[in-house]
């Protein structure tokens, strides 16, 4: 293999991984600095250099799909636990709907953009949950797993793409909707409740009273079923790699 055709490889081992480091949280996503997430990338490159095949000739004029491919790759392994992250955001923006506190926002530091303080909340512990199952050692087993699965080289589109997505999509909400039951049930038997008291007692203002009320009691039951979001989330895990696994198949 000639220097060109080396370097060439190693370019795209750095693809896959890049892609991965670029969109998962474990490694710093777009907020850690580019120095970081460029040694993180280069590591791993040269980690798998040993153990995968890269094709020895290599088309100029398909060098562009391959490249493409490689991305596609990749960011469907990283959305995988995306899903999992973007599912308890998710919960926190309907929790934080109900509950009130959704006029106030902040920056988000995993995503960059302005969330409510539960959605931030939820997103960190998702974030913290990951690392203690250990599912940032899972994407890197299914990074270096998927090379033999799906080598490097110019591929199709599967028909499976979009109902891998529509499976993966459906997950999101299905994780968020788990999560934010407990408050969005509780605090729906506090409105029929005070519908009720405001048709018994007309001169009550319900909408100043009820504030407050849904306040304390959304908090009480959050921090009641706080405790389970580790294990429902940990359940979760499992079935978000597989989800990844299926989008980035069909990328053969």
């Amino acid at each position: 293999m000639t220097g060109i055709a080396a370097l060439t490889g190693l370019v795209l081992l750095l693809v896959r991984p890049g892609m991965i480091v670029l969109a998962t949280p474990f490694f710093g996503a777009v907020n850690a600095p580019a120095q970081m997430r460029i040694g993180i990338t280069v590591l791993v490159a040269i980690v798998l250099t040993s153990s995968v095949a890269v094709p020895p000739q290599i088309p100029a004029t398909g060098l562009a799909i391959i490249v493409l491919r490689e991305m596609a790759i990749g960011l469907a392994l990283a959305f995988a636990i995306r899903a999992l992250i973007f599912g308890a955001e998710l919960a926190g923006h309907f929790t934080g709907y109900q509950i009130g506190l959704s006029l106030g926002s902040l920056i988000d530091p995993a995503s960059g953009v302005r969330n409510n303080v539960l959605a931030i909340l939820y997103t960190q512990l998702a974030t913290v949950l990951a690392f203690a199952t250990n599912a940032h050692h899972a994407v890197l087993r299914a990074l270096a797993d998927s090379y033999a699965a799906l080598p490097i080289g110019i591929g199709g589109i599967a028909d499976t793409l979009a109902g891998s997505v529509a499976r993966l999509l459906g997950l999101v909400f299905v994780i968020g909707f788990r999560l934010a039951m407990p408050v969005v049930v509780v605090l729906l038997l506090v409105e029929l409740a005070l519908g009720l008291t405001a048709r018994v007692a007309p001169s009550l203002n319900v909408i100043v009273a009820g504030a407050p009320l849904r306040l304390v009691v959304g908090l009480l039951v959050l921090a009641s079923t706080l405790s389970m979001l580790p294990a429902l989330l940990s359940r979760y895990v499992p079935a978000v790699l597989d989800l990844g696994a299926d989008l980035a198949g069909a990328f053969r």
